[in-house]
């Protein structure tokens, strides 16, 4: 007997599946394909889409009877939710003066080693409690959810201490029960050297000899990262903090390249993470290490736009190279006040040059592997999650196009309709 629909959505005017990808990201002309079936449907059955294709066939694959929820997807595009694999939402405090500075010309690595930038999120975020930042996350989680974000990776690094570490992440657990996006937590003990020490190199020996031990023990994060670059950590600090998380247990994940090149890639190729993010600044050499590395390259464009960089990350070089890339906000207190991914693929086909078909791509499988978790999500094909967006538009060429105008109609996570 067939199935049980419990949703069912059809008649779509474009319905985006994101299809044959699940095992790995879409890398080259891949990302020229988006699975698109016109008149198209989904069934779901409880938190799983159960079967995928035209509107004609549904009813003789799918049993539909009257509990069966029905969306009419006429004059919509229907798509995966949006996966942001690189925010920073838990924090306290805000940085609007610092904006203002760099606006006046200052230069954020001048801000950060006088103490500014990082530091003093970090500053007003040990002073929180636990359900202020809560609050204050559950709002940003909101704005994420409203613009069709159905999964983030989420990163500490606000805190800076085992205690605070550990508070960050707490919340983020705390958030997971109060909200529909799902999240992946990452720790960033690494993210800037504090006040009470003298030295990175001190501060990174902390984190991997101290920090890393007791946040594994908790199995509070999946993911560890670190901040390479200058007035950070140096190549060699990052990658000792990425062995000494590897080594307890936790998948790496690198800051790198975002202003300077200063051996990130280099230190990737060892310890090989999940994913490379940022990537402004990147050389022909760069660009041979991230093939053979295999890592995601994770473009923020947001970053840059939001500080008034001119340059961007060459995306087209790293296409052309076969390297997986893909898109998120780096949404965060200080350079980057994004909840928007539709706005991020905007910048990416205006600065970067992709085209529409590659920023969807890159904002939803792609995005997925970048967080290991492409074969539960970021596509609409039977067995995956129910994670489902509808766009008021009548093509998917409409999402970057008309980034800054929220046009998403319906929001389904875990085959739920929030």
């Amino acid at each position: 007997m067939a199935q049980h629909a419990s949703l069912l959505i059809e008649s779509c005017s474009e319905l985006l599946t994101i299809r044959g990808a699940s095992l790995k990201p879409k890398t080259g002309k891949a990302l020229g394909g988006l699975g698109l079936i016109k008149d198209g449907a989904v069934a779901v059955s409880g938190e799983k889409i159960i079967w995928v294709g035209d509107t004609s066939d549904v009813r003789k694959h799918v049993r539909i009877t009257k509990e069966t929820e029905t969306i009419d997807g006429r004059d919509m595009v229907i798509m995966p939710g949006f996966v942001d694999p690189h925010t920073h939402p838990v924090f306290a405090g805000s940085r609007e003066d610092e904006w203002l500075e760099r606006l006046a010309g200052r230069d954020y690595l001048d801000i950060l080693n006088g103490g500014g930038g990082i530091l003093s999120t970090v500053r007003e975020t040990r002073k929180a409690k636990k359900q202020e930042l809560v609050r204050s996350a559950a709002r940003h989680l909101s704005g994420m959810f409203a613009n069709g974000t159905t999964t983030i990776e989420a990163k500490s690094g606000y805190g800076l201490t085992i205690k605070d570490e550990v508070k960050l992440l707490e919340c983020m657990v705390a958030l997971e029960s109060i909200q529909p996006i799902e999240i992946v937590r990452t720790f960033l003990g690494a993210h800037a050297v504090p006040k009470e020490f003298s030295s990175s190199k001190s501060y990174a020996r902390f984190v991997a000899d101290a920090m890393i031990p007791d946040i594994a023990h908790s199995g509070l994060a999946e993911f560890c990262d670190v901040f390479c670059e200058e007035g950070a950590f140096s190549a060699h600090e990052a990658q000792l903090i990425l062995e000494s998380g590897i080594a307890h247990g936790m998948k790496p994940k690198m800051h790198t390249n975002q202003f300077n090149d200063i051996g990130g890639v280099k230190a990737a190729d060892i310890v090989r993470p999940r994913s490379l993010d940022h990537l402004d600044v990147l050389s022909k050499t760069n660009m041979a290490q991230l093939k053979r590395i295999g890592s995601i390259a994770v473009l923020l464009p947001g970053g840059a736009f939001f500080i008034g960089r001119e340059s961007y990350p060459d995306v087209k070089s790293l296409i052309s190279a076969g390297v997986p890339v893909a898109l998120g906000t780096d949404f965060n207190p200080g350079t980057c006040f994004c909840y928007s991914m539709p706005f991020i693929m905007s910048l990416a086909c205006i600065k970067l040059g992709m085209n529409a078909e590659q920023a969807i791509n890159c904002a939803t499988i792609n995005a997925a592997h970048a967080i290991d978790r492409g074969n539960t999500i970021g596509s609409i094909e039977a067995g995956k999650q129910a994670d489902i967006i509808a766009f008021g538009v009548d093509t998917y060429e409409s999402i970057p196009y008309s980034g800054a105008t929220n046009q998403i109609e319906v929001r389904i996570k875990k085959g739920r309709i929030v």
